[in-house]
């Protein structure tokens, strides 16, 4: 009877076929943009091709899989870097401006069995944590930009603010086993009108004054480096001049007749061309030399 079997050509094509479904229920590829979560009656038992830091594409443990068939489920899981967006939501500041914040974040699954576990799905996995993250992703922008002023995110401050956001998300997407690549605040801009321009005003206001206080404060240490410069150099004039009196008398003198006889550029005395003193003036003293100080 078994060779009557084989011999009829419709029982050899279900046999073939019943094979083919075997060996498809079996064996599976596993490409390399993909992850498995290996499950037996609904309880996971192994991970295909998890992502690692630094894996070499070809070097990963993608390729063909076996399972036991009918009985073994796999849930897949993408592995490449997904994107879940905050799109224009207000966001209060620390100066009380309600912002209108678009942002994103870029993730990672590196743990799918702790995906597959808090998501409680064996179906579109990565869909189902983009959607738990897009929450977390809110609450962190809020709390952050809670603390922030809008003139930090106009300011270089912006990517440390954004560093911040991505510190507080990856606090609560590990639950996912999720790594959170980078966190990018496209634009936190104020509602047009009267709002914007009053924030604007206040911001002028605000820089105008600062820049008040710090040119006084330079106007102030100007003053200061100045008239200790003052004090310095007449102190090193009052040291020089003590060592030779009469020295000290002649450079006076010289700088008396520049300013008296107009030689340094100063004013001359309108009307006046010319000016006659007495020889014995003291006035005239250090024409006369130091011979005069001699006895005759």
């Amino acid at each position: 009877m078994n060779a009557a079997i084989w011999r009829n050509p419709i029982a050899l094509g279900f046999a073939a076929l019943i094979l083919v479904i075997i060996v498809a229920a079996t064996f599976t590829i596993v490409p390399e943009t993909e992850q498995v979560v290996v499950l037996r009656f609904e309880k996971p038992i192994r991970t295909v091709n998890v992502w690692h830091a630094g894996e070499i594409f070809g070097s990963t443990g993608a390729g063909l899989i076996a399972r036991v068939p009918f009985v073994d489920k796999l849930v897949w899981v993408n592995k490449r870097v997904l994107d879940v967006d905050y799109d224009n939501q207000q966001v209060l500041s620390s100066d009380q401006l309600r912002l209108e914040v678009d942002a994103y974040a870029r993730f990672r699954i590196v743990d799918p069995l702790k995906a597959v576990n808090a998501t409680g799905s064996t179906a579109s996995t990565e869909i189902r944590v983009t959607e738990a993250l897009q929450p977390l992703l809110g609450t962190s922008i809020r709390n952050e930009l809670g603390k922030q002023s809008f003139g930090t995110l106009l300011s270089p401050e912006r990517d440390q603010v954004m560093d911040n956001i991505q510190v507080r998300l990856q606090k609560l997407a590990s639950q996912y086993g999720v790594e959170i690549v980078d966190v990018r605040i496209k634009h936190a801009d104020l509602p047009s009108g009267s709002p914007l321009d009053s924030a604007l005003q206040r911001m002028a206001t605000a820089r105008k004054q600062q820049a008040d206080t710090i040119r006084a404060q330079g106007q102030k240490d100007a003053q200061i480096i100045r008239a200790q410069a003052d004090a310095d150099a007449a102190q090193v004039y009052a040291q020089s001049f003590s060592k030779d009196p009469e020295f000290y008398d002649f450079y006076r003198a010289m700088q008396s007749y520049r300013h008296t006889f107009g030689a340094d550029g100063g004013p001359v005395p309108d009307g006046s061309t010319s000016l006659i003193l007495s020889p014995n003036n003291a006035y005239l003293k250090q024409f006369e030399g130091r011979a005069a100080d001699r006895p005759r």
